[in-house]
């Protein structure tokens, strides 16, 4: 492949990949009905805002599911991926399409809680407990509805938490016997 193709599907995957990550993320902000008044919620509600607001008026929201973040999200995906099969001179069916690009929401959705509830780990570690951080708090919501039934099964063994751990292998092997074979299935 060419260099400038190269580097055009690289820049489209992190263009997309970047906005993806930040319409999940308010996805689960209201999916999870945290608190959007911390500076990170805030952020990612200024910066997802400009098109939902318009899909606002067609989809509206059903109990704490954001179905429009879900369409924009689908729609960021399906762009992405023709734009990177146009520029490599592929193809592929619409039905396989919209499969891939499921199964790589479904791989992005896995990958935010893995790498939040890593990220969570280290900020324990790190931050005093009486000291206030909008991140860890942004991410203790996030992955709170994951860990509390592992915890409430597996309580701390002299007091280290093994949910994470647990989470974590739960969310890898989801990768590998969901995501895995719903992107072959697209192929």
């Amino acid at each position: 492949m060419s260099p400038i193709i190269n580097a055009l599907v690289f820049l489209i995957n992190a263009a997309f990949g970047l906005y993806t990550l930040l319409v999940m993320l308010r996805f689960l902000l209201f999916f999870t009905r945290s608190s959007l008044r911390d500076a990170p919620s805030q952020l990612i509600l200024r910066l997802t805002n400009p098109p939902l607001s318009v899909l606002y008026q067609f989809i509206p929201r059903w109990r704490n599911v954001d179905i429009a973040a879900l369409v924009l999200l689908l729609a960021l995906e399906v762009m992405k991926l023709l734009l990177t099969l146009v520029l490599y001179g592929q193809h592929l069916s619409p039905f396989g399409l919209i499969i891939l690009a499921l199964g790589n929401l479904a791989s992005l959705l896995i990958y935010i809680y893995i790498f939040s509830i890593i990220i969570q780990a280290i900020l324990s570690f790190v931050t005093p407990p009486d000291h206030y951080n909008p991140i860890g708090e942004f991410l203790y919501r996030l992955n709170e509805p994951l860990l509390k039934p592992v915890r409430a099964k597996l309580p701390p063994v002299q007091g280290f938490d093994f949910s994470s751990l647990v989470v974590i292998i739960l969310l890898q092997l989801a990768i590998i016997l969901v995501v895995d074979p719903i992107r072959a299935f697209a192929g």
